[in-house]
């Protein structure tokens, strides 16, 4: 059984190229040493979604989503119908990163009322998801309940998607797989103090799991401290191979057919 790995979550766009001989081949070729087959490119921003998709147009094995971040600020809008538009071209397999963030307010505002307007740009991305039955890629932070709340109204059910980079109980991840979703773990699950976090993702269906690298975000031990990149997805999944107690190459065919499976690749 040949290794096949999936980075269902990294940022292309973000990573410092010069690290990399100045060009995206040096990271794909350097993923594909570490039997990383597919790539899924985040879009965090429409001003820098032309480059996401560019990406993936170039390279086969690359895919893209289309999204505006929670984080960023209250001005930057977009629409159902933008967003749909976005997401006509085939390389674009998911909406997102979307979802709610409340963590750079914390504690200034119980009642969550600042936070509306992030609150109805997830919705929107909903919306777009459901019409253009595309799953979603979720981002929360410090707002669990409401992201689950706005899940559920908004029906997304219909269309599911992947809970990335998860950093919730065990409770916040059963009411997302009766929704439908995935549930995606980083080099987060790899630090000492994620207990649990590890004790989720040991738990987690096998039909349901998925891998991620975050790049150029949260390098997995041993890389910790280090920038970032797809290749890096292999030590997630030798960590959570051992955790669960099966072998790599089992754990990577899982993985894969889940990322396969959610986006009819």
């Amino acid at each position: 059984m040949s290794l096949n790995f999936v980075d269902s979550h990294c940022h292309l766009d973000m990573l410092d190229l010069s690290e990399f001989s100045n060009h995206m081949d040096s990271v794909i070729e350097r993923a594909k040493e570490h039997h990383v087959k597919e790539l899924l490119s985040i879009s965090v921003d429409l001003d820098s979604f032309p480059r996401v998709l560019e990406t993936a147009r170039n390279y086969s094995d690359v895919y893209a989503s289309v999204g505006l971040h929670p984080c960023h600020s209250p001005e930057k809008i977009t629409s159902v119908d933008e967003l749909v538009g976005l997401s006509g071209d085939p390389k674009v397999i998911a909406i997102g990163e979307t979802g709610l963030d409340y963590y750079m307010n914390k504690g200034s505002d119980p009642l969550n009322n600042k936070f509306f307007w992030q609150r109805e740009r997830f919705r929107t991305h909903i919306r777009a998801a459901i019409e253009t039955q595309k799953p979603l890629i979720i981002h929360t932070r410090d707002a669990r309940q409401d992201t689950l709340r706005v899940l559920q109204e908004e029906n997304a059910h219909q269309v599911g998607g992947i809970m990335h980079c998860f950093v919730e109980d065990m409770e916040s991840a059963e009411k997302a797989l009766e929704m439908g979703f995935y549930i995606s773990f980083s080099g987060i699950v790899t630090f000492k103090n994620a207990k649990e976090i590890q004790a989720v993702a040991k738990a987690i269906p096998d039909n349901r799991i998925l891998i991620e690298t975050d790049s150029p975000y949260l390098a997995p031990v041993p890389m910790r401290g280090k920038k970032n990149q797809p290749a890096y997805v292999s030590y997630v999944a030798k960590f959570l191979a051992d955790l669960r107690g099966t072998s790599l190459e089992q754990f990577a065919e899982i993985s894969s057919k889940n990322f396969y499976r959610l986006f009819n690749l």
